[in-house]
């Protein structure tokens, strides 16, 4: 817990170096002839998507690529000759840096439990994300939080632009979605591709769009490893603490209290699947911090569904103040909700016994 504290205290920043995107093709003098300092790192031009333009910014923030130019071509001699190719050349070989997924027998995932077939940000995230997170909190790769985080934004952010990538559904269903959503990072992305009505559809119009595209997508990358450090990894340690407790408040087990207020039901959830808890937390107590009254929430069956693994009781749901408390027979109870998911009680004691008499319900 002390290691993600100090780490969360860290001002995440990432100040860009200098790039330059151009394009063999592009007429401006500086075709791919090494006129730039440093590395070269290769992709396709023509019509961007987010894969490439992250999997560019990615590449750029380790130490072998730090400050590459990008070069977008597709002539295979040119691609030959720069130290890094990504989403382009039909080849998926690391030792040569060479990040592509359209090949036919392509069918790299992440591991770790993520199935997802991987775009070129993903094969770029999966060979570096451990050195860009570890340089960005300066600490070393094994330490036991950059691999916490890797995983977690993994999950949390760059799945979904592999997914999208590979036109992989979120949902196993033949159903047509009932709204559109063209807001995510991928669609925003795509959206900076010169327009067709544009008169000027130079190269050097695309290689300017490009750019942005990579500050676009890796800006709300950093956006991510800053949350992750900030708020993600205090409150999971917050949340391990409290569920290792759990036999000091009551000798069920079932009870978690959280000694301060903190998001934690999907730590909760990942938690107990990783330590293999057993049994279940069945009621979280926190103190609500404008009343400063105590809740205690059932916790639900999954992260995302309503449905709890033990409501509080039937008979209390819908009553109210001193009604609940005589009721119940424990005095300071505030109220339960009608689906029985939470309710209060103005003191912690009044919201253990609470939980505690549920539990036997």
């Amino acid at each position: 817990m002390l290691a993600a504290w100090r780490l969360s205290q860290r001002a995440v920043t990432f100040i860009p170096r200098r790039l330059r995107v151009y394009s063999s093709v592009s007429g401006d003098g500086r075709s791919a002839n090494g006129a730039g300092s440093g590395k070269r790192v290769g992709t396709h031009n023509g019509s961007f998507h987010c894969d490439e333009a992250l999997g560019c910014y990615l590449i750029r923030l380790t130490s072998q690529f730090a400050g590459a130019d990008v070069v977008r071509t597709r002539d295979p001699q040119i691609l030959d000759t720069l130290d890094a190719v990504l989403d382009v050349g039909s080849v998926y070989d690391p030792s040569r840096h060479r990040y592509d997924h359209h090949q036919k027998g392509f069918n790299e995932v992440f591991g770790h439990g993520f199935n997802t077939k991987l775009s070129s940000a993903g094969l770029v995230y999966k060979h570096f994300g451990k050195e860009i997170i570890a340089k960005e909190l300066e600490v070393s790769e094994d330490h036991e939080d950059v691999h916490r985080l890797y995983l977690a934004i993994y999950k949390s952010f760059v799945e979904a632009l592999d997914a999208v990538d590979n036109g992989i559904n979120q949902y196993d269903t033949d159903q047509p979605p009932k709204y559109v959503n063209n807001t995510h990072l991928s669609s925003r992305v795509g959206r900076l591709n010169p327009d067709w009505t544009d008169p000027d559809q130079s190269p050097e119009k695309e290689n300017a769009a490009f750019q942005q595209a990579m500050m676009l997508a890796g800006s709300e990358f950093m956006e991510s490893v800053r949350f992750h450090v900030k708020s993600w990894l205090p409150a999971r340690s917050i949340v391990l603490e409290c569920l290792l407790s759990r036999g000091k408040v009551d000798p069920s087990e079932e009870i978690m209290v959280l000694d301060r207020f903190c998001p934690w039901k999907l730590h909760l959830f990942e938690l107990e699947e990783e330590l293999k808890i057993d049994p279940l937390t069945k009621y979280v107590l926190y103190q609500d911090e404008r009343s400063k009254s105590w809740r205690v929430q059932a916790v639900g069956v999954a992260p995302d569904r309503f449905e709890s693994r033990k409501p509080l009781p039937e008979k209390w749901r819908g009553l109210r103040d001193d009604e609940l408390s005589n009721d119940i027979g424990i005095p300071g109870c505030v109220f339960v909700h009608m689906s029985g998911f939470i309710g209060g009680n103005k003191t912690y004691e009044g919201a253990l016994e609470m939980a505690r008499a549920a539990i036997k319900c």
